[in-house]
């Protein structure tokens, strides 16, 4: 089947009029889904804008054709809805995961995850998928009656579960993020079953997107070559047949047309193994995929293992190039400086996130530090920076 052909919607879609709604009740939309009411309620809220100022490798001012966090987001949105419809799947639900996977991340892609979560260490942590989970239900101050976006139940189990069950069924969810946990306490989220099909769809379209445009994003910035990439499986190949095809072809084009024709590939063996596993699996309602002993959206065996072999290359050659080196140290010096810094000293937040805080060096002044580092773009972080710590900056 071709991907731009729609399927009849499978009995084990999640269906928006069968939703278990919001934890706040609300008056339905007379124009919209649930489903599609909550992607209008990502698209406008102040943490996706930011996105346009987040990374994932290089920092903001590396270059402008750099992929960032949003453009990153909206690669994943397009494939999983295409992914969606052919699979006979929700596709607004679909979309909405994938617009909101990456809310939590924090300025300075993982390098400041993982400095952020070393700082939050005797806090509880920090994890940017239960961070994703507290924007949207706390910190996005947008409404009068509650705060938080008030999404629906399959759109917050969707973010976060669409790697799978966080705990089993004789566990509790105590030793979970502490956003998880906290949350947990208001609404079940069955936090022991599998997330919907289309939750599942968009954790592979991350993982489809991720690794092209980091192929992408990597040649362009010269990290390594096209004749590095010869050896790598899959990869090679279509770099081959693209360059046999065309063998005048401007290393520009190449890249652009190897890196189509790549996600094509995954793309249609997603579709292919998420078939064969659907039709194995005898499912019948959305539930069904929820209680299902492994997922029902997958990539093949040998897709499996040439999606390792391609991250391990990228690992090495990307991810701990010298030159991502040099900007994950400077970006965790900065995220490292200005968390025990606005820990020791929460006066200087500013005056809205000062509110909840409870004094130097405490446990809830450091959630809030937390927050106000996690929500900052790339250069809002490093001009925030500068006005603390450079004695010859306006503040």
């Amino acid at each position: 089947m071709s991907i731009s052909n729609p399927a009849a919607i499978a009995s084990f879609a999640s269906k928006a009029e069968l939703s278990r709604g919001r934890l706040y009740d609300e008056p339905e939309s007379a124009t919209r889904s649930a489903f599609q009411r909550d992607r209008d309620r990502i698209i406008h809220c102040g943490a996706f804008r930011r996105l346009k100022y987040k990374t994932q490798v290089f920092v903001y001012h590396e270059g402008d054709y750099f992929r960032t966090r949003l453009t990153h987001s909206l690669e994943v949105a397009q494939i999983a809805r295409s992914v969606a419809r052919v699979l006979g799947l929700d596709e607004d639900l679909a979309e909405v995961l994938a617009l909101a996977h990456d809310l939590g991340h924090t300025p300075f892609g993982h390098a400041g995850e993982k400095a952020l979560d070393n700082c939050m260490t005797n806090y509880g942590g920090f994890d940017h998928n239960a961070q994703t989970l507290r924007i949207v239900t706390k910190l996005e101050e947008r409404y009068a009656a509650f705060d938080g976006l008030n999404l629906t139940w399959e759109t917050l189990e969707g973010i976060v579960k669409h790697n799978g069950p966080l705990i089993t069924a004789a566990q509790s969810a105590e030793d979970l993020p502490r956003a998880i946990s906290e949350y947990a306490e208001k609404q079940d989220l069955e936090l022991h079953t599998f997330a919907s099909a289309e939750a599942q769809v968009a954790a592979l379209a991350d993982d489809i997107a991720y690794n092209n445009h980091d192929i992408d994003d990597g040649l362009r910035a010269g990290l390594f070559s096209v004749d590095d990439l010869l050896a790598v499986p899959l990869v090679g190949d279509v770099f081959r047949q693209v360059m046999d095809g065309a063998p005048m072809v401007e290393e520009g084009r190449l890249i652009s047309e190897a890196v189509r024709s790549l996600i094509g590939r995954m793309v249609m063996d997603l579709l292919s193994e998420s078939r064969v596993r659907l039709a194995a699996s005898g499912v019948e309602t959305a539930a069904d995929i929820r209680h299902y002993s492994k997922p029902v959206i997958a990539f093949s065996p040998d897709m499996v293992e040439n999606d390792a072999t391609l991250k391990a290359f990228l690992f090495k050659r990307m991810y701990r190039h010298y030159r991502v080196n040099r900007m994950t140290s400077k970006a965790r010096r900065i995220v490292e400086d200005l968390f025990h810094l606005l820990h020791a000293e929460p006066e200087l937040l500013p005056n809205e996130w000062q509110l909840g805080c409870d004094g130097a060096g405490g446990v809830k002044t450091a959630r809030r530090v937390c927050d106000f580092i996690a929500g900052m773009t790339d250069r809002f972080a490093i001009l925030e920076h500068r006005r603390l710590f450079d004695l010859h900056a306006e503040v």
